[in-house]
């Protein structure tokens, strides 16, 4: 538990410097962030990190039966965190990196992480948002999820996220309202043939069109 959360105004260039330097060092402490997305706000801790990782699901209050996903800053990075970039993985960073669309793919059997009960896989994403991008490409892949307590909405602005999280996180970066408010589309290229597991941002029929099959959902 932090002593004291601290708030930095990430539309202030003074104040986003010294936020991104506070989120670093927080970060690389095993400490919580909260930092916009083009999504919703998410609530994130270095990836690699099991006991950070840990205070995150605690914060959340949910357990590692509902693991989290990583956000990643470039293309390139996801080559060293799965054990095969598929065709379909390629065709859908290129069309919607960064931006709203989550990838379920089979993580490199080497990386010693600890996400949850992901039995093999792992959530990827590189989000369109020039804060949370210039952290990641800083400080490296980071374990995130919604920054709201489970079974509430996911906040959309740092003030909804704080009154959720309150002192269970170090820093706090506001960079104004989500664009979207909507959580990211979550496709599974897992298996045999592509599953949107949850339609958020992007449309099941914008996915398929890009990938040039039929897609099936499960949302």
């Amino acid at each position: 538990m932090s002593i004291a959360s601290r708030a930095f105004d990430c539309t202030d260039p003074e104040s986003r410097a010294a936020g991104l330097s506070a989120a670093r060092s927080a970060l690389k402490g095993g400490h919580l962030v909260v930092m916009p997305t083009d999504t919703v706000y998410g609530i994130g801790c270095d990836a690699f990190d099991g006991r950070a990782v840990a205070s995150l699901l605690a914060a959340k209050n949910r357990g590692p039966d509902m693991p989290v996903g990583v956000l990643v800053g470039s293309w390139n990075t996801i080559d060293g965190l799965v054990s095969r970039v598929s065709d379909a993985a390629r065709e859908l960073t290129r069309a919607f990196w960064p931006g709203a669309v989550s990838l379920v793919v089979e993580q490199a059997p080497s990386l010693a992480w600890d996400l949850g009960d992901t039995r093999g896989t792992v959530m990827l994403r590189m989000p369109l948002h020039p804060v949370a991008i210039e952290l990641l490409r800083e400080v490296g892949p980071m374990a995130v999820s919604s920054a709201n307590v489970s079974g509430r909405p996911p906040a959309a602005t740092m003030l909804e996220a704080r009154d959720q999280l309150g002192d269970s996180v170090d820093v706090y970066l506001d960079g104004g309202p989500s664009e979207h408010a909507a959580p990211s589309s979550i496709v599974d290229l897992s298996g045999p043939q592509p599953r949107v597991l949850r339609e958020g941002a992007v449309s099941t029929a914008r996915i398929a069109e890009v990938l040039g099959v039929t897609v099936e959902s499960l949302a």
